[in-house]
């Protein structure tokens, strides 16, 4: 009985063992993509000197540069995208044709003043603020006379977004778009 007994010991002692060291095995093995994503990272941060534009040493001119007491500064080319509103005369014939749309919510224009749904305003891409347009839907026939205050529409395709006011006015309300002209008055 004493030998069934140390079988058995020896047995639970050999299975708690393997399932201890599968365990360690498993959390070495977690570890091994965060060890290699560390050192990935670790590389990244070296600077390397590609080219040698002085004709000086790299570290002679880091030596140079230590002693003159001169703070170093970086040089970093950044592209700069500026929007400009298109520079025309407003006299100048300026006619479009598109999809216009409307809208309602109460957001703050890019002009700075107030979004009013009641009023005749209307957002174009380019042409500057407070430039009258006559917007005209081609299908029905009716016109009105927006004022632009606001940037927009950012949808391919539209020339124009219009307040709620001027979309009831121009009988695009139900649909939500229409085929439009748009025509700058003085």
């Amino acid at each position: 009985m004493s030998f069934c007994g140390c079988a058995v010991n020896q047995c639970v002692e050999t299975a708690t063992n393997n399932r201890v060291a599968h365990y360690r095995f498993r959390n070495f093995a977690r570890l091994i993509p965060v060890a290699i994503a560390a050192i990935t990272l670790g590389a990244c941060n070296q600077y390397t000197v590609a080219t040698n534009k002085s004709g000086m040493p790299a570290a002679n001119r880091q030596v140079l540069l230590e002693q003159s007491g001169e703070p170093t500064v970086r040089h970093v080319a950044v592209k700069r995208i500026r929007h400009t509103p298109l520079k025309r005369p407003i006299e100048t014939q300026f006619a479009s044709h598109g999809i216009a749309s409307f809208y309602s919510d109460e957001q703050p224009t890019a002009s700075g003043e107030r979004f009013d749904p009641n009023g005749m305003t209307a957002a174009h891409r380019s042409l500057p603020f407070g430039t009258r347009l006559r917007v005209t839907n081609l299908t029905t026939g009716r016109s009105v006379t927006v004022r632009v205050n606001d940037r927009g529409p950012y949808i391919a395709g539209r020339v124009v977004d219009v307040s709620y006011s001027a979309a009831e006015s121009l009988g695009i309300v139900g649909r939500g778009i229409a085929k439009v002209k748009l025509d700058v008055v003085h």
